[in-house]
């Protein structure tokens, strides 16, 4: 870790109180968001090992493809790859349409898998899980069929709590998410995490905190989570000062910046932000998250898995796109290492 001079925190901190999902504290109350191809194992030991995440996530787990892995025999999901000997507290995402199934799902996540929290995924707007499969966000525009899916996965997790992530809307003409938050408490679940974009703005413009907050005064007593854009510290803060929600949700800004969670929580505590690590120590944790990679997928596999992150590493440095060009053509441990070495931005 960096022994630079730290930044200032901000002058004054919100009260932050510690997030309770049903049974579970979440201190501090920053929550690493679920993401499709990236919040793996590895990635998930790097944030633990800086600190910060009082919850994190999994990737989302399809429960159809869970349910036919199960009755072929087959090793559980790789997405649950390292989840039954990992540190508590920790969230599984799952997502289709089908009650039945994804209580299947999630009374298996809950009792035998004993994760701290089940996760419905409602927000994701990738048209393989939309309009393929009519997921993810596809149900925003469904509210009753949301109801039932969270009814039934709640009482098969019990006592786990199940919560669910959704968007504002399916589209910016459509924003029911006052409509469905109600709906989401109705039915059982224990927190509800609002993106502040709809399906079709995919991660275009920018979250519309405000709307995130109209929905506060519409929840009876399960809190709500923020998510979108935060990615600083001082956004962190922002949030819970400006916004009143009860927690955050970090998503893609941590994925080459593993330490944010742990400035974001030095932020509310009131106490000095860590800086920037220095890029050799960047480039350290980069090699170290490539180590833990290949020591799970190997290393064909684990070094084209870590081409992606990679570049997130550099992303927003001078050189970047020297970099990614470089990086992406890497099949092997010393091409990985030497690509690093020798294009990686430097200060």
């Amino acid at each position: 870790m960096s022994t630079a001079t730290p930044m200032n925190a901000p002058a004054t901190k919100p009260d932050i109180k510690p997030l309770k999902i049903g049974p579970i504290v979440v201190d501090p109350p920053i929550l690493q968001a679920p993401m499709a191809g990236f919040t793996n194992f590895a990635f998930r030991q790097i944030v633990r090992g800086y600190g910060g995440a009082g919850l994190q996530a999994t990737e989302m787990v399809n429960a159809r493809g869970f349910v036919w892995m199960d009755e072929m025999k087959a090793e559980h999901p790789e997405r649950l790859w390292g989840v039954k000997d990992e540190p508590r507290p920790l969230a599984v995402q799952i997502w289709d349409n089908d009650p039945e199934m994804l209580a299947k799902v999630g009374h298996r996540l809950a009792h035998e898998y004993q994760v701290s929290i089940v996760d419905i995924n409602f927000g994701c707007p990738v048209r393989q899980v939309t309009q393929k499969a009519h997921s993810g966000s596809y149900l925003l525009g469904f509210p009753d069929r949301m109801g039932e899916i969270i009814e039934r996965v709640v009482e098969a997790c019990r006592p786990t709590p199940v919560t669910a992530k959704i968007r504002l809307g399916c589209t910016r003409d459509q924003i029911n998410a006052i409509d469905v938050a109600q709906v989401v408490e109705g039915a059982g679940a224990a927190a509800l995490t609002v993106h502040g974009r709809t399906a079709q703005d995919f991660f275009k413009g920018s979250a519309d905190w405000n709307r995130i907050a109209e929905i506060k005064d519409h929840l009876r007593h399960i809190p709500l989570i923020g998510n979108g854009d935060l990615d600083s510290a001082e956004k962190v803060v922002e949030a819970f000062r400006r916004y009143q929600v009860d927690g955050v949700m970090i998503a893609r800004a941590c994925l080459g910046r593993p330490w944010l969670f742990q400035q974001a929580a030095a932020a509310l505590r009131g106490e000095d932000v860590p800086p920037e690590p220095t890029i050799d120590e960047q480039r350290d944790c980069m090699l170290q998250h490539y180590d833990l990679v290949v020591d799970r997928f190997g290393v064909e596999k684990g070094t084209l898995l870590m081409r992606k992150y990679a570049c997130c590493y550099a992303q927003g440095k001078s050189g970047a796109r020297h970099f990614r060009r470089h990086v992406a053509n890497v099949s092997t441990t010393d091409e990985f290492h030497a690509s690093v070495r020798d294009h990686f931005p430097r200060d």
